[in-house]
């Protein structure tokens, strides 16, 4: 399967109501992989329409399209400063 036919069974799967939300799975996998970190709080999942994994120190918000183009987050955050993240990430 090629990139561009996962991430569209990707976006198909988050706009299913009531699925689980494999971008969100896979993230949630690989933080505790990687850096054994586990999240604090997620709210959304049952849904998958908004997909929040909150691990303290940051949060990690999914979106399907629609709720992405509502809530417009990148409004709200245009004026912060940016964070630069080590490439070993």
């Amino acid at each position: 399967m090629t990139k561009e036919q996962e991430d569209r069974r990707n976006d198909q799967r988050r706009d299913r109501p009531g699925d689980r939300d494999p971008v969100a799975d896979e993230i949630e996998e690989q933080l505790k992989k990687q850096l054994a970190s586990r999240p604090v709080r997620i709210e959304g999942y049952s849904s998958a329409e908004w997909v929040l994994l909150d691990y303290g120190d940051f949060i990690v918000h999914i979106f399907n399209k629609e709720a992405r183009e509502f809530y417009d987050l990148e409004r709200l955050w245009r004026d912060a400063g940016r964070v630069s993240l080590p490439d070993d990430l």
